[in-house]
């Protein structure tokens, strides 16, 4: 009988072990993947006293994170790791206190993706599929969380000045302090000056939620910059009412600093932009300031600058380290070109772009336009469009390199607004420095957001960053080489958003198809959609009849008309010489012979067809495997629009025949 109990107790004990939740100690112990954290833990007392006794929370890095850490690793370190308070998913504020000396808060961000929201500590992201609730041993409730990133206190470096140390420092005590902190070999005393000269210290001793960019010594070169900060451009470094770390932050999305009054309106954006090298993989952050208002002190424009140290947790939000100051205009176009992040480091944001220039030689033409030009636009490649093959194939040859570089410029200042202003009644075209080419801008609203795309030499490039501001002109960064063809003529009918009709149309009996192939050279003239509403008001029966599906076949001859498929592909110049103004040049097609007369007037083309001269709107489109001239008038005769225009009355016709073949051979049936 006595075996029997003592077999009970066993198993009874098996059955509520088995049935008893794992504490977060045990969870712990069983995670592989958060072995390093849990090391970490068991050396510090504090937190092994807390892990056994007491509620708290536990923010754990995997071991992945622990090996992207650089940081110091000492045994407090976990502290900042832990908050003596049992919060879960739900129920975190904007702000929980850590158990690191200070008690420093961790900041918490929720940022909206798609159908639910993602979670950041700091700038951690909490995996919210693995965090889990757990009695201890002692009754009380324990919550763990694991997280991408180890996170970062900012730990005095000993004993200040005042002979006591430094935690949990606001903004102001950070800058006064700075010093005695671990910010490697950065230093701010310049911005400190300016903060105490020009008596802004409560902006950054201000109670709450803030982000604070604060720029370093190394970025008050030349002196006079020094000259050009005041109690505004102070206010511009200081996000309110938002603690913003980076990777929390959603790229591109606009804060208004302080500096946003009736006169001055400054906004801040996160930027991120890898420098075209293969081995970088993690992109450089920037913060840029967009002045959208500016008075005669603050000239309007963006200002870019490089964040060389980024997520400094503060007591009052977060800080973030700056490569320059933000809202200051006082460098050229060139100058922001050459601009480098660090001292040993170069992989600026259009680091690839200079190097191509700088390839050319110090004194080059191009260069020397850049450095001497009083209004300028340049529409400057990122450095990832540098890593295109084909673009790699044709910077090699000098020459067209030469041709391609000034295709980016623009002899005048345009800014955003500027474009849009020009584009509101019709496609804005500006001369380049490239003779006789120009860009050709197309402003997509979606949503209350603008994005803007320019042409140029037949590649359409998306601009990724507008407005930066130089004392000479502006700068916006594009994302592909303009002048280096990469699509097809079948791809880039496709995709161009003024060439639609004629893309739609095309689509009939598969007469696009074609444009894809390889083994042949095509001048296509394609009406651009503007060309073909004009046709549509002087011809509404026959232009809604192309678009019928019975008449597919007269689409496809008109369409035909328009190309040349042979050996080679013409550029207006080519055809300019083989047919000028008296002398008409005959081309191929798999429709009639196509004769032209091209003529230039006021630095536009001209082609004569039929006896009239239609506009070139758009001359040389380059493609892969040929040449698009866009039109403003389709090529399409008289008896081209009797045909598709009395197509009804054909179809009427042949209905009427058909029936009364039918009734005469009811009849001779009847009989």
């Amino acid at each position: 009988m006595g075996v029997l109990c003592v077999l009970f107790l066993v198993i009874f004990a098996s059955f509520s072990t088995a049935d008893r939740k794992p504490t977060i100690a045990e969870k712990l112990t069983e995670d592989a993947d958060l072995s390093q954290f849990f090391a970490l833990l068991e050396r510090n007392m504090v937190a092994n006293m807390s892990l056994q006794y007491r509620q708290m929370t536990l923010f754990a890095p995997t071991n992945q994170a622990f090996q992207r850490y650089n940081g110091e690793m000492d045994d407090s370190l976990v502290l900042f790791h832990i908050s003596n308070l049992a919060t879960t998913l739900s129920n975190l504020d904007y702000s929980i206190s850590s158990e690191l000396d200070g008690n420093p808060p961790l900041w918490i961000t929720r940022r909206r993706e798609a159908m639910h929201d993602d979670i950041y500590v700091n700038n951690a992201k909490v995996d919210i599929s693995r965090s889990y609730q757990a009695i201890n041993r002692k009754g009380k409730l324990q919550v763990l969380h694991v997280i991408d990133q180890v996170l970062q206190p900012l730990l005095p470096l000993g004993q200040s000045a005042v002979g006591s140390p430094v935690y949990n420092p606001n903004a102001y005590q950070f800058l006064e302090h700075s010093d005695v902190f671990n910010i490697e070999q950065h230093r701010l005393r310049s911005f400190r000056q300016k903060v105490n000269q020009l008596q802004k210290k409560e902006v950054f001793n201000a109670d709450g939620r803030h982000t604070f960019f604060i720029p370093v010594d190394e970025g008050f070169k030349p002196t006079t910059r020094s000259d050009l900060i005041d109690a505004k451009v102070v206010d511009g470094h200081v996000i309110p009412h938002h603690v913003l770390f980076t990777q929390a932050t959603p790229e591109t999305e606009e804060f208004k600093s302080m500096a946003f009054s009736d006169n001055v309106k400054v906004i801040i954006s996160f930027t991120t932009s890898a420098n075209g090298k293969e081995e970088i993989t993690h992109p450089s952050a920037y913060v840029k300031s967009n002045t959208v208002a500016g008075d005669a002190k603050h000239s309007r424009g963006v200002v870019l600058a490089d964040i060389v140290r980024a997520n400094i947790p503060v007591k009052n939000g977060v800080v973030h380290l700056i490569q320059r100051p933000l809202m200051v205009v006082d460098t050229t176009v060139v100058d922001f070109l050459k601009a480098r992040k660090g001292i040993e480091k170069e992989d600026g944001p259009l680091c690839k772009f200079y190097e191509v220039i700088m390839d050319l030689g110090e004194h080059n033409q191009f260069l020397n336009e850049l450095t001497l030009a009083k209004d300028i636009t340049l529409f400057a490649p990122s450095n990832e469009a540098w890593n295109e093959i084909s673009v790699q194939n044709i910077i090699r040859n000098h020459q067209k390199l030469k041709e391609i570089l000034n295709l980016h410029l623009v002899r005048e200042r345009l800014p955003l607004d500027a474009i849009i202003h020009n584009n509101m009644n019709q496609i804005y075209q500006a001369p380049t420095a490239l003779p006789r080419k120009y860009l050709y801008f197309n402003v997509i609203s979606h949503q209350n957001n603008l994005t803007l795309t320019v042409e140029g030499g037949g590649v359409n490039a998306t601009v990724t960053q507008t407005n930066i501001a130089a004392t000479n002109g502006f700068v916006h960064i594009i994302d592909r080489v303009l002048g280096v063809p990469y699509t097809t003529v079948f791809e880039k009918m496709k995709t161009d958003p003024m060439l639609n009709i004629t893309y739609n149309l095309g689509k009939r009996q598969m007469f696009n198809h074609q444009l894809n192939d390889m083994e042949h050279r095509y001048t296509y003239f394609v009406p651009r959609d503007h060309a073909w509403l004009k046709f549509q008001l002087k011809h509404p029966s026959a232009y809604n009849a192309l678009f019928k599906e019975d008449f597919g076949y007269y689409t496809k001859q008109i369409l035909e008309r328009h190309v040349i498929r042979t050996d080679r592909s013409y550029t207006v110049s080519d055809l300019k010489l083989l047919a000028n103004e008296t002398h008409p040049f005959v081309l191929p097609t798999s429709r009639d012979p196509l004769r032209l007369r091209v003529k230039e007037s006021d630095k536009n083309y001209y082609v004569e067809w039929n006896g009239h001269w239609i506009h070139v709107f758009r001359p040389d489109v380059e493609c892969t495997n040929g040449i698009i001239h866009v039109i403003d008038e389709p090529f399409v005769l008289e008896s081209d629009i009797r045909a598709t225009g009395g197509a009804d009355k054909t179809r009427i016709t042949y209905a009427f025949i058909l029936l009364f073949i039918s009734f005469f051979f009811a009849r001779i049936l009847e009989n």
